[in-house]
């Protein structure tokens, strides 16, 4: 098995950027995108629907919490108007809201769909339609949509969440082509198996040391290695991709 590397420090990156990252809070990927912006010199804003760990998690990083259910649009205006308010212009939106599950299809209810969806599909819109407005008036702005090898690959109980996580590939696309001519660009990231706390808590441990086990390193990644590709989609140095979705995978089929 691969050695994790050594974590990378920051290189000013974002420097006077402003960041908003969404479902940031606990040990995910959301927070490690959280903390690599900070460590890059940008003005971070954090959201997520739990408000305790929010505040934690705000309280750690040293940036402002804004609570918000990407359910909802009013909570999604919400938190754009909060955030504009207290650190202005929102340059770089990163959608890591999402919500996964396990079911076959024959036996999945209308709930356990509709809930996957609504969140990872419909709340990654509804963030992206509000930091496009926004965006278009100041001219400029980077989306980075956390989407996930799923939407690729077929994979067993997962026919919700890969058809959310192909919708936000094919959103990011589209959205890309129409944000172009007005100075914004939109990516997405498709991490394979990035271990964290939450994620162990809902999946079994022969499932992730299975998937873990087809990765060419041998082990599954950390959270900052994923955090790390979508810091490089947020900065200037990619500033010429848009609509492209980047695969954060040691995994080929």
């Amino acid at each position: 098995m691969s050695v994790t590397p050594e974590y990378v420090p920051g290189h000013s990156l974002l420097e006077g950027k402003t960041v908003l990252v969404t479902a940031a809070a606990g040990t995910g990927i959301g927070s490690a995108v959280a903390q690599r912006c900070v460590e890059e010199g940008a003005r971070v804003v954090v959201s997520d629907k739990h408000e305790r760990r929010l505040g934690e998690t705000a309280e750690r990083l040293g940036v402002l919490g804004i609570p918000c259910d990407v359910t909802d649009e009013a909570s999604v205006q919400a938190l754009f108007a909060a955030a504009t308010a207290e650190l202005g212009a929102i340059d770089v939106l990163v959608n890591n809201a999402g919500l996964g599950g396990s079911a076959e299809l024959h036996e999945m209810t209308d709930e356990q769909w509709d809930v996957v969806i609504n969140v990872t599909l419909n709340g990654t819109m509804r963030c992206t339609r509000a930091a496009l407005n926004h965006m278009y008036a100041n001219g400029k702005g980077v989306i980075v949509n956390n989407a996930s090898v799923v939407g690729w690959r077929a994979q067993a109980e997962q026919a919700h969440y890969a058809a959310a996580k192909a919708g936000v590939m094919a959103l990011t696309r589209c959205a890309a082509i129409e944000a172009g001519r007005r100075g914004v660009r939109v990516n997405a990231v498709a991490p394979s198996i990035a271990m964290h706390a939450n994620l162990a808590k809902v999946t079994t441990d022969e499932l992730l040391a299975e998937l873990s086990a087809r990765e060419a390193f041998g082990r599954h990644a950390e959270p900052w290695e994923v955090a790390n590709v979508i810091v490089f989609l947020a900065s200037d140095y990619s500033g010429y991709m848009t609509g492209e979705v980047v695969s954060v995978s040691s995994q080929h089929p």
